[in-house]
């Protein structure tokens, strides 16, 4: 047994049939949110790990002393395991990626749908006992902005355009060729777009990219849309641009922190639609992520010789 599944979530270990059981033999099932201590005693004498959402502080690393290598199970894993610690102690960090762009692309859209046609609204009223009947927009026409052109970035600029959207992109190290979307400086992006969908990954240099002064470069009519993480937005910032209705609506699947507290002013906005961190939860995508996480510690083991 030299490796151990720190933080398994209850949908993971119900997809854990014998073939997958089969890519690492012997690996440890642990269901749950193991704190500190507990993180280290299952990593005691053991080479390995996966790590769902399981926080490793340069602490914790180090009292791993036999711990060689961690299956993320995601992109974000500086979110949850302190990286530089790791590359001092010699523990490689591998992440998975690319097992869900699709789900969550097709969740931003979702999310894109819902506040242009203000679904969450209407569900509310609805079964409040109130009916009334609420303005929605079309999309064909309009201009999608997809900020950030990786896996997820490019399924939603392909999803926009076969919806009828003018897609315009842009991506730090510049857009992909062969999208169907026209690139342009994130300034403009942000002015001409009538919905704005964040597809960035979560660095020192992307933390809060959306701040007061770009959430004021959009439009009073536009609608902002997050899959990726909650620290791309200065969150004060969208609250108060929200309490004013300088945009029309924020459409959120990601916070910082999440949960995020019952008193998050954002909670109580009749003009932002909220999803529980939900964008990559499908059958489909999660045992993807399965297999692959388990396929990646399985092939840094044999490197080591385990």
């Amino acid at each position: 047994m030299t490796a151990v599944f720190l933080d398994c979530p209850q949908f993971l270990a119900d997809l854990y049939d014998d073939d997958l059981a089969a890519i690492v033999p012997g690996l440890v099932i642990n269901v749950g949110d193991p704190g500190a201590e507990e993180v280290v005693a299952l990593l005691e004498g053991r080479l390995g790990a996966c790590n769902d959402h399981c926080y490793m502080p340069a602490e914790v690393l180090a009292a791993c002393t036999d711990l060689k290598v961690i299956a993320y199970m995601g992109t974000g894993a500086s979110s949850y395991i302190e990286l530089d610690a790791a590359e001092r102690l010699g523990i490689r960090v591998r992440t998975v990626s690319g097992y869900g762009d699709r789900t969550v692309a097709e969740h931003a859209t979702a999310l894109m749908f819902a506040a242009c046609r203000q679904l969450a609204a209407m569900d509310r009223e609805v079964r409040a006992g109130t009916w009334t009947t609420l303005p929605g927009i079309e999309l064909e026409g309009k201009t999608l902005g997809v900020v950030g052109t990786g896996g997820i970035g490019r399924e939603m600029a392909r999803i926009g355009h076969a919806l009828g959207m003018e897609v315009i992109a842009w991506n730090r190290s510049g857009v992909a060729q062969g999208l169907p979307c026209t690139a342009c400086e994130v300034d403009e992006l942000l002015a001409r777009a009538d919905v704005v969908s964040l597809h960035l990954a979560l660095t020192d240099e992307t933390r809060h990219f959306l701040d007061a002064r770009r959430i004021g470069l959009m439009k009073p009519s536009a609608i902002l849309v997050n899959t990726a993480r909650g620290g791309l937005i200065d969150e004060p910032a969208l609250i108060e641009a929200m309490q004013a209705r300088r945009i029309a609506h924020a459409a959120l699947d990601v916070f910082d922190p999440e949960p995020p507290p019952g008193d998050n002013p954002l909670m109580g906005l009749d003009n932002v639609t909220l999803t529980s961190h939900a964008a990559f939860m499908t059958t489909e995508a999660t045992t993807r992520l399965m297999r692959m996480g388990l396929e990646i510690l399985r092939d840094e083991l044999a490197a080591l010789g385990a």
